[in-house]
């Protein structure tokens, strides 16, 4: 296995939690807040795959699958397009309400294909190429990727959790 491969499954385990958080939950139940400060379940997999979609689009050098596809105007939500969701308040996560699991689930796994298609064409070296020098020190397009994975791991799992609720509130 090589690197390339072994951040495919790394991004491969963040599909199943995300398909795995959302499904079979209804347009409500997506939305719904533990309280009124509280991310949904919906805010959170929009999110993490906004922020996957944007991070990784930049290195590689693409569109974002978000506007490039047709997805912001799928979602028809009321933010600029280049909205990722980050420092979001409270009144803007109540304001990410989507349809369906199917339209959540349909966007991430465009921006996982997207993501495959890129780490494909990786080699490990590619990995230390540094991709951001806001940051001391500057940040590599490894750290980049193992960012993505952190920062989608810990919002699917923050997804499955109150999945967990709401379905303990449906009984």
């Amino acid at each position: 296995m090589n690197t390339a491969e072994l951040l495919a499954d790394a991004f491969g385990r963040i599909k199943e939690v995300v398909h795995d958080a959302v499904e079979g939950l209804t347009a409500d139940e997506l939305a719904d807040r533990l309280d009124p400060a509280a991310n949904s379940v919906g805010w959170l997999v929009w999110h993490l795959t906004r922020v996957h979609d944007d991070h990784v689009a930049a290195v590689a050098g693409r569109p974002q699958t978000w506007t490039e596809d047709g997805w912001e105007q799928r979602f028809g939500l009321p933010f600029d397009a280049a909205d990722i969701g980050y420092g979001h308040s409270p009144d803007q996560v109540a304001e990410v309400r989507v349809g369906s699991a199917e339209l959540l689930t349909g966007y991430y796994d465009a921006v996982h294909e997207q993501t495959l298609r890129y780490l494909r064409t990786l080699t490990d070296a590619d990995l230390d190429t540094v991709v951001d020098r806001r940051w001391n020190p500057p940040v590599t397009l490894g750290v980049r990727l193992v960012s993505v994975i952190s920062d989608d791991l810990q919002h699917a799992g923050q997804a499955a959790f109150l999945r967990g609720i709401l379905l303990r509130r449906r009984d």
